[in-house]
């Protein structure tokens, strides 16, 4: 029964029609999500006020434990929580760096850090078993030595491992990078306001507000630091807690430039008018630089595809001719 199962799946019929169902199905998901798609701008903004509510229950804890009248403590019940819990895996799993590249990545709940743990626990196991299944029970891989099935199974089970650190990374990547295109702008329109009279908590939340269609990133880390700028007892922890969140040294010079503007008295108008040129000429760099980099690119394409068919078009008409005459 299970040679029989085995053939049946490995059909080469059965499988051309699952990858035609399987791009059908892409097919029409790209096509038909866009259009039911919802803004979720007003998600992010209750994610923002949420992590408000925890940093003002922070500080609230903080005040408390100092005058010794108790703490608040947050209680998650939720699986991952339990895993977490029975497990160890805050010891053994977090080092120093793990909690500041969830934050960059937008994930800055407890939850989210537990969610993380689980899955990279988890997930190894369950990549173990789905390749052990589709390579000893389904007979696939049986040319090969079971030394090789055996490694196969063993690199799917890294795989699992280090997926969840690949979704971060790459969430990462993504919210950066909405970050670095917006920031200039950003920078522009905090200007105008800072030299209209406005305060710099005013400012960031007018431009979170006018910048929330073009990056919500950025408009979290805005409204986030305003936040943090009202409840923080040092103003310089907001600017450098919005640095180390974005990770971007543009992000970083301009929050440096806010520090010694808090500490020394200086004009915040000048620096933001040097910072904001300086932010788009490295944004205008960037686009030259992949600009000049296309043509090498386009050199292995062009050969791969562009040349067979042209020494068709041209030497074909000549080899027909070749072939009629002899």
């Amino acid at each position: 029964m299970t040679d029989d199962l085995a053939s049946r799946l490995t059909n080469p019929s059965l499988l051309i029609a699952l990858l035609v169902a399987v791009a059908v199905f892409a097919t029409l998901y790209t096509i038909v999500v866009p259009l039911f798609e919802r803004n979720d701008l007003n998600k992010r903004m209750k994610a923002v006020s949420t992590e408000r509510d925890q940093i003002r229950a922070r500080e609230r804890a903080r005040m408390n434990s100092e005058t010794g009248r108790g703490t608040l403590r947050n209680t998650d019940s939720s699986s991952a929580s339990k895993i977490v819990e029975r497990f160890n895996l805050r010891k053994a799993l977090v080092d120093e760096n793990t909690v500041g590249r969830l934050k960059t990545a937008g994930l800055r709940s407890t939850n989210a850090l537990n969610t993380f743990l689980a899955a990279r626990f988890v997930l190894p196991f369950v990549f173990l078993t789905l390749a052990s299944i589709w390579i000893f029970a389904f007979h696939n891989l049986h040319e090969r030595p079971f030394a090789v099935r055996l490694l196969a199974a063993i690199v799917a089970g890294y795989i699992g491992f280090y997926l969840p650190n690949i979704y971060v990374s790459n969430r990462i990547s993504k919210r950066q990078l909405s970050i670095r295109r917006a920031w200039p702008d950003a920078l522009d329109l905090m200007l105008i306001c800072v030299e209209s009279g406005m305060s710099i908590e005013a400012a960031m939340r007018r431009v979170a507000d006018e910048m929330a269609t073009q990056s919500p990133d950025l408009a979290e880390e805005m409204v986030l630091t305003t936040a943090e700028l009202s409840f923080l007892q040092d103003r310089r922890l907001a600017y450098e807690n919005l640095g180390n969140r974005t990770q971007l040294e543009t992000v970083k010079s301009v929050c440096q430039a806010l520090v010694q503007a808090e500490r020394y008295g200086t004009p915040i108008g000048q620096a933001l008018r040097v910072l904001a040129q300086e932010s788009r000429d490295e944004r205008m760099n960037a686009a030259e630089k992949k600009a000049a980099a296309l043509p090498p690119k386009l050199t292995v394409p062009m050969i791969l595809f562009f040349l067979p068919v042209l020494i068709a078009v041209i030497l074909g008409p000549a080899g027909m001719r070749v072939s009629d005459r002899f």
